[in-house]
C-alpha cells in the first residue's frame, strides 16, 4: 500500500499577485464574496488553511455598488463609542452616502476567519470610490466579474 503525503505550503513560497476590480453596477454579496475567496487564496492550487496565501486586491468605484431589495433601507450598520450609551446605528444608505468603502469592508470582513490570520488577510484589500488607485506600480490585473 503506497501512503502519500500532503505537502504543506510555507510563508515564503507563496506567490502574490495584484488584482483590480471594478466595483460598478455590481451586487455586494456576490462582490464580496468574490474578494474573500481571492484573499484567502483558495482559488490557487497551493491553497493551505493556516498560511495567508491570498492575493491583494484593489477595489475602485466602490460608491457605485449595487444591493437587491429593500436592503439600502432595512440594513443596519452598528458601530459603538465605547462609552455607556455609545451604540451608534446607520442604515446602507446613508452609509454608502457618506463612507462607501465601509460597506465592502464590512461584507469582506464578515466573511474572513475571525482570528490574526484573518486580520493579516484584511490588510491586503485596498477600497477606493473613485476610479483611480496608487498601485499602479503593481500592475494590477482587471478581474471581469
Amino acid at each position: 500500500m503506497t501512503t502519500y503525503k500532503t505537502y504543506s505550503f510555507k510563508q515564503d513560497e507563496i506567490e502574490r499577485r495584484w488584482y483590480v476590480i471594478d466595483a460598478t453596477d455590481q451586487i455586494l454579496g456576490r462582490l464580496s464574496t468574490l474578494i474573500a475567496t481571492k484573499l484567502r487564496g483558495k482559488d490557487k492550487p497551493e491553497y493551505t488553511p493556516h498560511v495567508d496565501s491570498g492575493d491583494f486586491i484593489v477595489v475602485v468605484n466602490a460608491d457605485k455598488v449595487k444591493v437587491t431589495g429593500r436592503k439600502l433601507e432595512q440594513k443596519k450598520y452598528y458601530r459603538h463609542s465605547g462609552y455607556p450609551g455609545g451604540l451608534r446605528e446607520a442604515s446602507l444608505k446613508k452609509v454608502l452616502d457618506s463612507k462607501p468603502e465601509r460597506v465592502i469592508y464590512q461584507a469582506v470582513r464578515g466573511m474572513l476567519p475571525k482570528n490574526r490570520l484573518g486580520r493579516a488577510q484584511l490588510k491586503k484589500l485596498k477600497i477606493y470610490t473613485g476610479p483611480e488607485h496608487p498601485h499602479q506600480a503593481q500592475k494590477p490585473q482587471p478581474i471581469n466579474v
